[in-house]
């Protein structure tokens, strides 16, 4: 069996300060389950993910831990009902929602907003 990529115009953006928001790719390319990294205008990466209901969500792509920019090929799950990255490195997880590091209270990840429009 095959199945049919998304096929709608809708692309994925990140809001980069109250007045703009600057588009990433298109929402096709968000395979529910698994994270695409994509480079900021300032230089910065962002690590997008989508999960099986639709919702997307960005945090940076830089571990904290580690410093190498991996976030996006960590793997996805829930806790306690809040979505999560594990990194591929160290295995931390961070909540996709704020970026606060689960197992450790102390470090954080930048959360961006996004959208599909």
């Amino acid at each position: 069996m095959t199945l049919a990529p998304d096929t709608t115009d809708l692309k994925v953006q990140i809001r980069l300060d109250e007045d703009s928001w600057f588009t990433v790719c298109d929402l096709s390319l968000l395979t529910p389950g698994r994270g695409v990294a994509a480079l900021l205008p300032d230089g910065r990466q962002v690590a997008l993910f989508r999960d099986r209901a639709g919702r997307i969500y960005g945090i940076d792509n830089r571990d904290p831990f580690s410093g190498a920019a991996v976030l996006s090929r960590g793997l996805t799950g829930t806790h306690q009902g809040n979505p999560f990255v594990a990194s591929p490195l160290l295995k931390q997880r961070f909540d996709l929602r704020s970026g606060q590091c689960l197992d450790d209270e102390t470090v954080r990840v930048t959360a961006y907003e996004v959208r599909s429009a």
